[in-house]
């Protein structure tokens, strides 16, 4: 409200209900920005916001009360609700909202709304601009800015609160358990889908009725995939496995990656390119602090990961030309990590006037370098072919450093042994 100002209003359509096949839905999932404003969980309802409205601020379009469709689909909020349980000032059906919206747009200056997100929204909003244009004569006044309300929610939702980081601290130690679980469980000749399989039963057995992205379980080759999500291959002796898989709990995400070997044991070439990468992110973590920039961390790993492919043989020259020519970018090819928070990649700037993003405390982050040897690799030994790691954690930056939200997830060589063998 303090931001959106008196004499203004903002505007914010819920996620519409996507349908998976004929009239069979898919598990409604709220947008992000509207639950975080609002914590209210149906579709076809709208969020407006006025301050200084005598009537009432906060405003609830929703469906009405109907006790035939509450049969069907179970209790929803109604208008009352809207008001009595999730703080509204006033509440409409949303049927009527062609009929009331434009009242509320009369003398106005700006309308904050996110633009493209609703199409059907986008241009009833032109309609009523239009439609209060033609009424100009009688000394209404309409609104002649349309800003962006995405850049004022998304500033809100990077700095975390203590009831947010308590959320993801929930979601990080149930993506944890769920790695875990995977560990003990995988050996040669089952399928990666069997896995995820493991993978759902801890999520479904903490009350995560689905993961925060498509769960990535690759084995072998795999792994050198970046976004590989069929999952239906065999698990085969010697291969490694790479996992990377997140829990949502009460919208907040984790986003964990482990890389382990199926039968419980790293070889010689997988052990080496295993630790380099340990190495990198452990360093890329301790520059997670207060008042360090966001690409810190990247150039660190960066810095690691080449100097041990030079020392590994997979590059050769020097050190400082060959991380200006980006010579390790078929090896390591995204960056060491993004924000975290209601989206998996969540919202917020990287840069501010074009300079990288100091850190603050409240903010999260995921750190996860890696790297990837493709079989189509030719220029390195055979050994090296078909691995694939990456070792992803999730940190909070603290008031005096920061906090590894996802650190029950074993990672060193030995802890990563044993919990596969255990």
């Amino acid at each position: 409200m303090n931001s959106v100002g008196d004499g203004n209003i903002a505007i914010i359509p819920s996620a519409p209900q996507a349908v998976r096949n004929n009239d069979a839905e898919y598990r409604y999932r709220q947008d992000s920005d509207f639950y975080y404003l609002t914590g209210f969980e149906e579709a076809d309802s709208l969020a407006v916001f006025i301050p200084g409205r005598e009537q009432g601020e906060y405003i609830l379009f929703c469906k009405e009360f109907d006790e035939t469709r509450a049969v069907w689909t179970g209790q929803h909020a109604g208008l009352e609700g809207a008001c009595r349980d999730f703080g509204a000032d006033d509440a409409f059906p949303i049927d009527d909202l062609d009929d009331i919206l434009p009242g509320m747009l009369e003398n106005k200056a700006r309308v904050y709304y996110p633009m493209g997100r609703d199409k059907t929204l986008d241009q009833n909003l032109m309609e009523w601009l239009a439609r209060l244009r033609s009424k100009a004569r009688t000394g209404i006044h309409v609104p002649t800015e349309i800003i962006s309300l995405e850049h004022l929610i998304h500033e809100m939702r990077l700095i975390k609160s203590p009831f947010e980081i308590n959320c993801m601290r929930e979601a990080a130690r149930i993506a944890s358990a769920a790695h875990c679980r995977a560990m003990r469980r995988s050996e040669p000749g089952l399928f990666e889908y069997q896995i995820e399989a493991e993978l759902i039963h801890e999520f479904l057995n903490n009350g995560v009725h689905s993961p925060a992205y498509l769960s990535i379980v690759a084995g072998g080759e795999h792994a050198c995939v970046l976004h590989y999500i069929e999952n239906n291959a065999i698990l085969h002796d010697g291969d490694l496995l790479l996992i990377d898989a997140g829990a949502e709990y009460q919208y907040y995400a984790s986003d964990v990656t482990r890389t382990f070997p199926i039968n419980g044991r790293f070889s010689p070439a997988q052990r080496s390119l295993y630790e380099l990468v340990l190495e990198a992110q452990l360093a890329a973590i301790e520059q997670i602090y207060p008042g360090n920039p966001w690409n810190a961390s990247h150039d660190t790993a960066i810095s690691i990961l080449t100097d041990g492919l030079i020392r590994l043989g997979l590059l050769q020259g020097n050190l400082q030309k060959l991380i200006e020519e980006e010579a390790y970018k078929p090896f390591y090819m995204h960056r060491t990590g993004h924000w975290l928070g209601m989206d998996v990649h969540d919202v917020g700037d990287y840069k501010i006037d074009d300079e990288w993003r100091i850190f603050e405390p409240g903010m999260t982050l995921t750190v996860e370098p890696g790297l990837y040897v493709s079989s189509q690799c030719q220029t390195v030994d055979t050994k090296w072919q078909g691995i694939g790691i990456r070792i992803e954690d999730d940190v909070l930056v603290t008031d005096s450093g920061c906090e590894i939200l996802s650190a029950n997830t074993p990672k060193t060589i030995n802890d990563v042994e044993h919990m596969c063998m255990s």
